[in-house]
């Protein structure tokens, strides 16, 4: 998951079991590598895959043996030509699980921002696009705190048939455009339909590409598995897959190992509560204790959304709103992405107006998020000196 994935491939049946890494330096049309893929296709009952991943200075390569790998000997397949280390996997989750002996760094690049389970991105924008006003408002006030990435709703998934939909098609190029202005590098921006991915692409070229989309599948689609596919078989964009509400951990896991076995390995992790009445009066069940879960289980970025867990602006009796409290919580936990609603006018918010933050508090809300991740970092170091004391 180190970058953009290569090659497309789609991996089925138990027997998929091991990944040969190979050195930085392979070269895929040199001897040794001719002589490794000669060796490979000896093998009864195997099959090779090559994947490659592209990064900004290199190209990583890795191979999937699929079949009955479970009499090739680890350390005889270490000595093959141009084998750097390999991986013998045998988590359910085989593409984005986190393998035995394989501690590499999880992470990919988009458009100048990097996503991994060291980093930490937030995402504070409109939950939906009303109108270029507030667009740009919004825009404008993450550029003057610093910020790069943003969330904007074009496509809304609503309970209701008779509930605002969103805007669609019609607004893209306005946010597009204004996200170039003010320098917006990332939009997190939901799909529902694979007709969204062709819009999305049309707009982004008629506005010159002026910025970047990560597609976000909603709670509600989490098993839509034609959807999920569809958006594995594209690598242009990112993706942000979001828990389903109602469903397991381990149901949702699977849902991304969807899009990866499709070919797309740039996913992040949403967690955003579970649909229950026992977490009233919070609209959801909050689940940010299971970010070090699953960034035990999977290589994949863990995003919290906090507006959609809470889904109020009420405060604690230390002043501090629940979404400020349970954000914090998830920072300290390790997450590495925030989806947090702002909005100018949330009494004029078309979706979701009683949760959003308001501008003037985005300062108040960033520097919170830096305290909190500053105290992350802080519990990492102690554990480390524990650990090697």
């Amino acid at each position: 998951m180190a970058a953009a994935l290569g090659n497309s491939f789609t991996l089925t049946g138990k027997g998929y079991t091991m990944i040969l890494i190979l050195s930085s330096s392979t070269d895929q049309q040199g001897p040794g590598f001719r002589q490794l893929m000669n060796h490979l296709a000896g093998l009864q009952g195997i099959t090779a895959r090559v994947h490659t991943e592209r990064g900004a200075e290199q190209a990583l390569t890795e191979i999937y043996l699929i079949g009955n790998t479970k009499p090739l000997d680890i350390e005889d397949m270490q000595t093959l030509p141009c084998v750097e280390r390999v991986v013998r996997v045998s988590e359910e989750y085989r593409i984005l699980g986190r393998h035995k002996d394989d501690p590499r760094p999880a992470y990919f690049e988009y458009n100048g921002v990097r996503f991994g389970q060291d980093t930490l991105n937030v995402f504070a924008g409109l939950c939906a696009v009303d109108n270029p006003e507030h667009v740009e408002l919004m825009l404008k006030a993450l550029k003057e705190n610093g910020q790069v990435c943003t969330r904007m709703g074009a496509y809304k998934p609503r309970t209701s048939p008779y509930a605002f939909q969103g805007h669609g098609k019609n607004c893209l190029p306005y946010v597009f455009e204004l996200a170039g202005k003010y320098g917006i590098k990332v939009i997190a921006m939901e799909i529902t339909h694979e007709s969204h991915l062709n819009e999305i692409r049309e707009a982004l070229e008629q506005t010159g590409n002026p910025t970047g989309v990560m597609l976000q599948i909603g709670t509600r689609n989490t098993q839509n598995f034609e959807l999920l596919k569809i958006v594995g078989r594209q690598q242009q964009f990112p993706v942000l897959l979001k828990r389903g509400f109602g469903i397991t951990l381990d149901e949702s896991l699977n849902a991304a190992e969807y899009l990866a076995s499709e070919g797309n390995r740039n996913v992040v992790f949403g967690l955003r509560g579970m649909k229950t009445n026992m977490g009233d009066p919070h609209r959801n069940f909050v689940d940010f204790a299971h970010v070090p879960v699953v960034k035990r289980l999977t290589r994949m970025p863990v995003c919290i959304d906090p507006s959609h867990s809470v889904g109020t602006r009420a405060a604690a009796p230390d002043g501090i709103l629940d979404v400020m409290h349970v954000t914090a919580q998830g920072i300290m936990a390790g997450a590495n992405m925030v989806l947090v609603d702002f909005h100018p006018a949330p009494t004029k918010a078309l979706v979701d107006g009683p949760q959003a933050l308001l501008l003037k508090e985005l300062p108040y809300f960033l520097e919170d998020v830096r305290i909190a991740r500053e105290a992350y970092l802080e519990r990492v170091a102690l554990w480390e000196n524990c650990q090697s004391a």
